[in-house]
């Protein structure tokens, strides 16, 4: 199976949730909420993507 897909997703959830993380302070309060948020969910959502194919890896 190709995790090419997974592999971009996740550096790419991880690289958003550093930028947040590093401009919290030039962010404008209502943006700043709502991109945290979606960082939240995408870093979680990598997580359960990077448990999934470790454990479909264990089944072939």
């Amino acid at each position: 199976m190709d995790f090419t897909a997974t592999i971009i997703f996740v550096i790419a959830s991880f690289a958003l949730g550093a930028v947040v993380y590093m401009k919290r302070d030039s962010l404008p309060a209502n943006m700043k909420r709502s991109l945290a948020l979606i960082s939240i969910l995408m870093i979680a959502f990598s997580f359960f993507l990077i448990v999934y194919s470790l454990y479909s890896m264990g089944l072939e």
